[in-house]
């Protein structure tokens, strides 16, 4: 079946514009109300890296319509598209949010798009723009632009990322511009044309894993997609059906797709509900955690110390060692792509936090050292079980001559398989907002994410996030 044959365009356009907040089902509302809560403490933790410092700098400078305030800048105001490039970054900086989750054995798990940052910061820069105040608004609108954006990712053939794409720049376009242009009202040919140019402008290659760029995939994903809806809103227009046929989105950018389970159609399920999303606990890429949690386990089940470690040696298949391609980090954002990196933080700290996670520690004599004596192996027996689920074991010779190994478990915390608790959430969400808001202010952001859809005050919620210090916060008040 050729792409021109299926009409993915016009099933999400049906999709988009039928669906109503009363259409989701509870899971998926309970579920989006977590992955919410999970960016909200991203959107803040990004806002003290330097690549957003710069972002916000860059964005003021070019000034313009007082659309949409910008993260922790004291509430200034710039035009919505270049609000959603810094709030977008920002989300993604750590590398810390959520990831979707297959069950497709044949798939890359990279090609799997980071789903929540790219629709989330659209609706809320549109709704500030308009002053929508419902919040069962942006979560329809959220939802819809989660959906259609892993909807997309699925249906992707690996090539896609193998070629080095990244997907949460490219796909990630689309969920923004789904968001943007339910709360703008766009229908037929409107939004249509906004798909159109979304896919036009979707972007990303993963050579710039590891920099600052990396995180601007996904602020650019939600740049172009409140651009492309902006843009279809004023009555520019694209292609009707940019999705499909010989030329569409699928076939030059991934060489094709899945026909089969692209006549799944989209929100039946929610991948929201199914097969689901993971919530990272370590701010680093989702290839990444399950060794880290074994590594973990290693050093608490035998209370490793870092001066009896002699050698590490990890063992993993493709899907890991390709992406995490640095095999000695420099510095923060090269060490989230580095698994002899991420596994000498756990061995030195026992944690791996975002405050691990600075220039400083990365490039100290401690890590440098032990990421030399880290070696990173590909498995064929690992390679030939598929790339579902990760997979991976850990060798560390000790000093006393001991060689302690240890498995990866594949139902990995964070997962569906395996959530984190709302406790652990909450606890990731006051690390992440830690030195950027005080601690009233965090339990207030905190409530307000939780109660989203249920009458929170959507206004103050903005007001908070884009705050920067505890007298602004009191102005705000009074």
């Amino acid at each position: 079946m050729s792409a021109a044959e299926t009409g993915i365009t016009s099933a999400a356009l049906r999709f988009v514009e039928t669906t109503t907040y009363d259409d989701l089902p509870a899971e998926a509302l309970r579920i989006g109300r977590r992955c919410i809560v999970d960016a909200l403490g991203l959107y803040l933790a990004g806002s003290q890296e330097p690549s957003v410092r710069i972002l916000i700098e860059d964005a003021l400078e070019q000034g313009g319509r007082a659309d949409a305030p910008l993260p922790a800048a004291g509430g200034q105001r710039v035009p919505a598209a270049l609000a959603a490039r810094v709030w977008g970054t920002a989300g993604h900086a750590h590398d810390w949010d959520d990831t979707q989750v297959s069950h497709d054995p044949a798939h890359v798990y990279g090609l799997l798009t980071h789903p929540t940052v790219p629709p989330l910061t659209a609706a809320l820069v549109i709704a500030d723009m308009l002053g929508e105040r419902d919040g069962r608004a942006i979560m329809l609108a959220f939802q819809l632009g989660f959906e259609v954006e892993c909807k997309i990712s699925e249906w992707m053939l690996p090539r896609h990322y193998r070629r080095g794409h990244h997907t949460s720049g490219t796909v990630g376009t689309f969920g923004a511009c789904v968001a943007a242009a339910k709360l703008l009202g766009l229908t037929g040919p409107r939004l249509a044309h906004a798909l159109g140019i979304a896919a036009s402008l979707a972007a990303g290659i993963r050579v710039n894993f590891g920099t600052m760029t990396k995180p601007l995939h996904v602020g650019r994903a939600s740049e172009n997609g409140v651009t492309a809806a902006l843009l279809a809103a004023r009555g520019f227009d694209a292609d009707p059906a940019a999705l499909d046929g010989p030329w569409g989105f699928f076939s030059v950018m991934g060489e094709g797709f899945d026909a089969q389970k692209a006549t799944q159609g989209f929100g039946n399920p929610l991948t929201i509900v199914s097969p689901g999303v993971s919530i990272k606990p370590y701010p680093s890429g989702i290839l990444t955690h399950q060794s880290m949690d074994a590594m973990l386990k290693l050093v608490l089940d035998h209370d490793l110390k870092p001066e009896a470690v002699e050698r590490v040696r990890f063992f993993a298949g493709k899907n890991i060692i390709e992406p995490i391609r640095y095999p000695i980090a420099r510095n923060h954002l090269q060490a989230k792509f580095s698994m002899p990196a991420l596994l000498a933080m756990i061995v030195l700290r026992r944690r791996a936090s975002h405050h691990e996670f600075e220039d400083a520690f990365v490039a100290g004599p401690a890590m440098q050292d032990l990421q030399a004596r880290t070696e990173v192996i590909g498995d064929p027996a690992i390679d030939a079980q598929g790339y579902d689920l990760i997979r991976s074991r850990i060798e560390v010779d000790t000093k006393d001559g001991r060689t302690l190994v240890q498995w990866a478990d594949e139902r990995y915390r964070g997962g569906p398989l395996n959530p984190i608790s709302d406790a652990d959430l909450d606890g990731k969400f006051f690390m992440c907002a830690e030195g950027v808001l005080g601690e009233g202010a965090q339990k207030e952001v905190l409530a307000l994410g939780r109660g989203l859809d249920s009458g929170a005050d959507i206004a103050r919620l903005m007001n908070l996030l884009s705050a920067a210090e505890v007298g602004q916060l009191q102005a705000v008040a009074e």
